[in-house]
């Protein structure tokens, strides 16, 4: 028998993807979604549907409670869909309270379930100017203003409460998405990742790893050694099934 998991952001870009490949590895799966059909999305997929917002501390509580999980993956995002320029700016602060407060919430539930590891999802373009390509020591950038600034100020926040709670953390910094339920269909220049072999790096994180790492496809803004020697991650995974 497999592990048990608490996949926050089970009905997302890479939450749907990951889903079937836990419950392949005969993981028991509970997935978290704000919606009734999305829900039963998770049901077909193999996991059971915990209906529940992430800033609702109380409810988040009492499902991981009930759930008890050694293993949370936070795959939680707030952003429109085909990243829609027009409604970037506030989803850009939506999804920063989700890196922040969301995680907050995540981490104490987590602790009091007893989880023993924790798995998140970063970026790989938050690093602060400075030679490329950037490996996982390098600093992030916390001289942005503006927008940027707040995306990389929630990026903070998410990493450093990953990596400051009391069990095993695993941050993986994704390039920038592609592929089905994406709204791309191409890689995007600079670090991007197929959703796929982003879904596999949280899959090969639940038993391995720790710390920082970067998960892109070969280019020349980020390192990927790190992910492929210690994870066993390759960018070209591809799930064979829709």
């Amino acid at each position: 028998m497999g592990m048990r998991i608490f996949l926050a952001g089970a009905s997302g870009a890479v939450g749907r993807r990951l889903t079937p490949m836990l419950v392949e590895k005969d993981h028991l799966v509970w997935g978290t979604t704000r919606s009734a059909s999305k829900g039963e999305e998770l049901k077909t997929a193999g996991a059971t549907a915990v209906i529940v917002d992430v800033f609702d501390a109380d409810a988040l509580s009492a499902a991981m409670l009930e759930t008890r999980p050694e293993i949370i993956i936070h795959q939680l995002t707030d952003l429109p869909r085909d990243l829609d320029p027009a409604r970037m700016s506030e989803a850009i602060v939506r999804n920063a309270r989700i890196r922040d407060e969301g995680t907050r919430n995540l981490v104490e539930a987590a602790k009091r379930a007893g989880a023993r590891r924790l798995i998140v999802q970063s970026i790989a373009w938050a690093y602060a100017p400075g030679p490329l390509p950037h490996d996982e020591k390098d600093p992030l950038d916390t001289g942005a203003e503006g927008p940027r600034a707040t995306s990389i100020n929630g990026v903070i926040a998410l990493e450093r409460q990953a990596l400051e709670a009391p069990m095993d953390g695993v941050i993986l910094r994704y390039g920038q998405f592609y592929g089905p339920g994406t709204g791309f269909d191409t890689p995007k220049p600079g670090a991007s990742v197929h959703i796929d072999a982003a879904a596999c790096a949280a899959l090969l994180a639940v038993d391995r790893g720790a710390g920082i790492y970067n998960i892109a496809e070969p280019n020349g803004q980020v390192s990927i050694e790190r992910a492929i020697a210690e994870l066993g991650w390759h960018a070209d995974f591809r799930r064979t099934t829709p």
